[in-house]
């Protein structure tokens, strides 16, 4: 079994080494959503605002894999930095995937069940509810597959080994994308399934992509069964779900926000959810650098902190901070310069795309806020600070974002909309801070500049 130790030479490598690999897999993961929108929209107006209104919820359900992924992590890479023995990694790695197969087929089974009330209360027309209906139970049978996927990539993670995470994400990107046109529009002797054929396509490539890493985990000795496979099942459960609920509840708090958001918008008609959910899509892809980080520093800090080198852990803190300081100038720029073009490549027709690229001039100088927010919440994660981080996102988005976008739309309309986002993504900055010291994550000011250039 491969390890790379974390607590020992530069912080920054430590940092780049498990975020570099992960911003490929994650690009290719977000990637899919971007690929859906192109196609689906080129079948008109209907399946692409169908999927405005699915992405955000089905990325809430997402968070349960996200979740659990960071409890899984926080638990084993703790545990590496406390040296212990390779039974005991084991076993929590398979308690860890054992309670999230049974906590997946819940929840899919539930979502199959009520998502009909669900987009009817977000406001979905009875044409884009039927582009719905045939999306939603494709997508409620992959999710376990997903939530497997997602945590075994884990445990590669909490290793430092996230190159071998990154190759699954690919794949089931890869899997899926290559799939999208033939099943969508139809070939090779098949009929086009339309919307059902891009959920079909999402369902095949985390089937094999699931398949491959349990393999390549359980072949490579990342899992064993270890004898006496129930030993510690409490205690395995406490430690995973302690860091995985509420880093569940956080991860899923933006994009159920983002629902209601949608909701906002969705007074302004179905071409303003339309071009709002192609934007948080564009979005979704542009910060992907700032996801990856956030994926990076939890291992990072996770390992430290169990070896009892705080030191270190706050290091990694803050220089994260001033690389998403640093890309998210560069963002804003480039998002302002482009927002035209890749508007009106992603959106269907010039209204749609209109709003847009108001999103991407307006709210992208922002991103480095919310870039501070996710990587803050990943080191409180591997820090055993969860609820921390589920504090911080639930102030952003219930205390300011909601708040400001349902005042904002029936004032200023759409600019409401985009004025409430930026707002949102700078307070994060603070709450990040707060939290941040409160979990022993920052250096006194004394320290401060030793703590950058560790």
């Amino acid at each position: 079994m491969a390890h790379r130790d974390l607590t020992e030479g530069p912080v920054w490598r430590a940092l780049a080494h498990v975020s570099a690999p992960m911003s490929l897999g994650i690009l290719a993961v977000l990637s899919v959503g971007i690929v859906d929108a192109y196609f689906l929209g080129q079948l008109g107006a209907d399946p692409l605002a169908a999927v405005g209104y699915i992405y955000p919820v089905t990325a809430a359900l997402t968070s349960l894999s996200i979740g659990l992924s960071a409890g899984a992590n926080a638990a084993i890479s703790q545990g590496l930095g406390r040296r212990d023995d390779a039974a005991t990694i084991h076993r929590l790695g398979l308690h860890a995937i054992g309670l999230g197969l049974g906590l997946s087929l819940f929840v899919a089974g539930l979502f199959a069940l009520a998502y009909p009330l669900i987009f009817g209360a977000m406001g979905a027309s009875s044409a884009v509810q039927a582009q719905i209906d045939a999306y939603v139970p494709l997508w409620s049978l992959s999710f376990p597959f997903l939530v497997v996927m997602m945590i075994t990539n884990a445990l590669f993670r909490a290793h430092g080994d996230a190159s071998f995470a990154s190759l699954f994400m690919i794949l089931a990107a890869v899997v899926n994308i290559a799939l999208n046109p033939v099943l969508i529009f139809g070939a090779f002797g098949l009929d086009g399934l339309g919307t059902a054929g891009a959920a079909l396509a999402t369902l095949v490539g985390r089937v094999l992509a699931a398949t491959a890493a349990l393999t390549f985990a359980w072949r490579y000795g990342y899992l064993d069964w270890c004898g006496r496979l129930l030993k510690d099942l409490g205690d395995s459960l406490k430690q995973v779900t302690a860091v995985g609920a509420p880093a569940a509840f956080s991860n899923a708090i933006n994009p159920a926000g983002m629902a209601l958001v949608t909701a906002a918008v969705a007074t302004l008609g179905d071409a303003a959810v339309a071009g709002f959910g192609a934007a948080t899509r564009v979005q979704s892809v542009a910060i992907v650098v700032l996801l990856a980080l956030s994926a990076g520093i939890g291992p990072v800090v996770g390992q430290n902190w169990g070896a009892d080198k705080p030191a270190r852990a706050q290091c990694a803190v803050l220089q994260s901070w001033a690389f998403c300081v640093a890309y998210g100038a560069v963002l804003g720029l480039g998002l302002s310069v482009f927002a035209d073009p890749i508007s009106a490549a992603i959106a269907s027709g010039s209204e749609a795309a209109a709003f847009t690229a108001d999103y991407l001039r307006v709210v992208g100088w922002s991103l480095f806020g919310y870039g501070m927010l996710v990587t803050a919440n990943a080191a409180m994660n591997g820090r055993s600070k969860a609820v921390y981080s589920m504090t911080l996102s639930l102030s952003r988005i219930f205390a300011v974002y909601l708040p400001l976008a349902w005042g904002g739309v029936f004032l200023f309309g759409y600019p409401g909309i985009l004025a409430a986002a930026v707002i949102a993504n700078i307070a994060a900055v603070g709450g990040a801070l707060y939290f941040c010291h409160r979990a022993s994550l920052l250096p006194q000011r004394d320290d401060l500049r030793g703590a950058l250039v560790t």
